[in-house]
C-alpha cells in the first residue's frame, strides 16, 4: 500500500519581519519632499529676497560709476577754466590814499607808521553785456562768456580831509594816491584798462598797489588835485573780460546801481543781493540791482583790512550755467532701483503663483540683471542726449526686453503684456517724482502707500501655508 507524502504536497508562506510599530515607516525623503511641497512658496519668497539683496551690489557699483563721470566732467571744467578764464569778480573802483597815522609806543611817545586810507564811490553804476558760448571738451560743455563792462560814478572827498590842519595834511600823500580795480581773474583782460578821470585819462598796469581789501586787479596812478579842488569828480571806465560760469560784483558805491544783458535762458542769481528787476525769456535775460551803503557792513571810508571779509559777503552776481542736472538726477534714480526691483520681483511672483506658472531662480536673476543695466544705459545715453530723452529710450528698452523674455518664460502673452505695462507705470511714477522738487516727498508717499495696498490685496489669494 503506498504512503502519500502530505508534506511534499504544502505550500512555503513567507511572513513579513515584525516592525517596531503597528504602521509602516516612512522614508526620510519623503518627508523632505512633503516640506518642500508644502512651504515651497515660503522657500521661494526667501530666495527672491536674497537676490534682491545680491542685486544692491552691482547698483552701488553703478552708483560709483555715475560719481566718477561727474568727478571727470568737472576735471574737464577746470580744465577749460584754466586755459580760457575763470569765474570773474569785479571790485572797485578803490581810491587808495597812504597817511601816517600815529600812534602811542614805548615809553608814552608817539610814532608815525604808514597806513592807507581807502576811499570808496560816492555812485558806481555798472552796465554790462555778458555773452555766453558753449566749448566742448570731449563730452563735455562748459560755458564762457565775453563782458564788456562799463563802470561809471563819483568820488567825493571825504569830510574828515576838509577841515584838516596843515600838519595833519603834510602826514597824507596825495601824490602817491591810487586808483584800484579789483579783477578776479586777470588772464580774462582782452583790452587794455582806460579811465577818464575828471580831464585825465588813466592807464593801468597790472597788480594792486596798497589797497588792502583787493588782492588782484589793476591799479593807476592818479591826481587828486581835481577831487580836492572841487570835491567830487567823475570817472568811467571800460573793461572787456573773458570769464566762465559766474560774474560777480561788490556794492562798494554808497548807491550802487548794476545792469545786465545776456542771452544766457538759464540764469541763477546768486550771492547776498538779489535783482530789483529781472525778466528771463527764450532770447536772455535782462536784470537790475540796486543797493544802499546801509545794505552792508562796511563804511565808505576804510583803514586797515579787517572789512575783507565783509566785502567778500556782500558779493552778488549771476550763474550762467547749462542746465547739466543729468548725473544729479540719475544718482536720484538709483536711489529708487530697491523699489523697482521689489515690485517687479512681487508681480512676477505673484503671477507665478496665481497662475501656477513656474519662474526659476535664474530667470528671476536675469530680469533684475536687465533693470540693473537700465542704469547703466541711462546713464551712458545722458551724457550725449540729456537726462528726459536718455530717460525715455533706457526705460522702453528695459520694458521690451523684460516683457518678450516674460512672453517667452510664461507662454501667455497677456500676462506678459500686463507685466511690462505695470514696469512701463513704474518707471513714469519715479521720473515724475525725479522732476518734482516741492511735493516728491508727498506724492512718493502716497504713491507707496497705494502699491502697499494692492500688494495687500493680492497676497490675500495666495496660501501660504501650503493646506487646502
Amino acid at each position: 500500500m503506498a504512503t502519500q507524502d502530505f508534506n511534499s504536497n504544502k505550500e512555503k508562506v513567507t511572513y513579513p519581519e515584525p516592525t517596531s510599530g503597528n504602521y509602516p515607516q516612512q522614508s526620510s525623503n519623503s518627508l523632505d519632499a512633503n516640506f518642500f511641497t508644502r512651504y515651497h512658496m515660503v522657500i521661494k519668497a526667501i530666495l527672491i529676497s536674497f537676490l534682491t539683496l545680491f542685486l544692491m551690489i552691482p547698483m552701488v557699483l553703478i552708483g560709483n560709476l555715475i560719481t566718477e563721470r561727474e568727478h571727470t566732467a568737472r576735471e574737464a571744467t577746470v580744465e577749460v577754466h584754466q586755459k580760457w578764464s575763470g569765474t570773474q569778480t569785479i571790485l572797485g573802483p578803490v581810491l587808495t590814499i597812504p597817511v601816517y597815522e600815529t600812534t602811542i609806543g614805548k615809553d608814552d611817545k608817539k610814532e608815525k607808521t604808514m597806513n592807507v586810507i581807502q576811499v570808496l564811490p560816492e555812485t558806481l553804476f555798472i552796465r554790462g553785456e555778458v555773452k555766453t558760448q558753449e566749448l566742448k571738451r570731449g563730452l563735455y560743455e562748459i560755458v564762457v562768456y565775453n563782458a564788456p563792462i562799463e563802470l561809471k560814478g563819483n568820488f567825493v572827498l571825504p569830510d574828515d580831509f576838509k577841515n584838516l590842519s596843515e600838519e595833519s595834511l603834510n602826514d597824507i600823500f596825495f601824490e602817491d594816491a591810487m586808483l584800484n580795480i579789483g579783477i578776479s581773474d586777470l588772464r580774462g583782460i582782452s583790452e587794455q584798462v582806460k579811465m577818464q578821470w575828471g580831464n585825465q585819462n588813466l592807464v593801468f598796469d597790472p597788480g594792486i598797489r596798497q589797497a588792502r581789501i583787493l588782492s588782484s586787479g589793476v591799479s593807476a596812478h592818479v591826481d587828486l588835485k581835481t577831487l580836492i579842488n572841487d570835491g567830487t569828480v567823475e570817472f568811467s571806465v571800460a573793461l572787456e573780460l573773458k570769464g566762465s560760469e559766474t560774474i560777480r560784483f561788490a556794492p562798494l558805491g554808497k548807491t550802487t546801481v548794476v545792469n545786465l544783458l545776456s542771452n544766457c535762458t538759464t540764469p541763477s542769481f546768486t550771492g547776498a543781493f538779489l535783482p530789483i528787476n529781472r525778466d528771463v525769456n527764450d532770447n536772455g535775460f535782462t536784470c537790475e540791482w540796486k543797493i544802499m551803503h546801509l545794505n552792508r557792513n562796511y563804511p565808505q571810508v576804510i583803514t586797515g583790512a579787517r572789512w575783507e571779509r565783509d566785502i567778500d559777503n556782500s558779493e552778488f552776481g549771476v550763474d550762467m550755467l547749462l542746465p547739466v542736472q543729468h548725473y544729479q538726477k540719475s544718482m536720484r534714480t538709483v536711489k529708487y532701483a530697491i523699489l523697482i526691483i521689489i515690485l517687479t520681483f512681487v508681480v512676477n511672483f505673484f503671477v507665478e503663483v496665481l497662475q501656477k506658472k513656474r519662474i526659476h531662480p535664474f530667470q528671476y536673476l536675469l530680469i533684475g540683471t536687465a533693470l540693473c543695466l537700465f542704469y547703466s544705459l541711462l546713464i551712458s545715453i545722458s551724457e550725449h542726449t540729456g537726462f528726459t530723452i536718455a530717460y525715455s529710450i533706457a526705460s522702453v528698452m528695459t520694458v521690451m526686453l523684460i516683457t518678450c523674455y516674460m512672453t517667452g518664460v510664461l507662454k501667455i502673452r497677456k500676462t506678459a503684456l500686463t507685466i511690462g505695462g505695470l514696469l512701463s507705470l513704474l518707471y513714469f511714477g519715479i521720473f515724475i517724482l525725479i522732476q518734482l522738487e516741492t511735493y516728491a516727498l508727498l506724492a512718493g508717499s502716497i504713491g507707496l502707500f497705494v502699491i502697499l495696498a494692492v500688494i495687500m490685496y493680492f497676497s490675500q489669494r495666495i496660501n501660504w501655508n501650503g493646506q487646502e
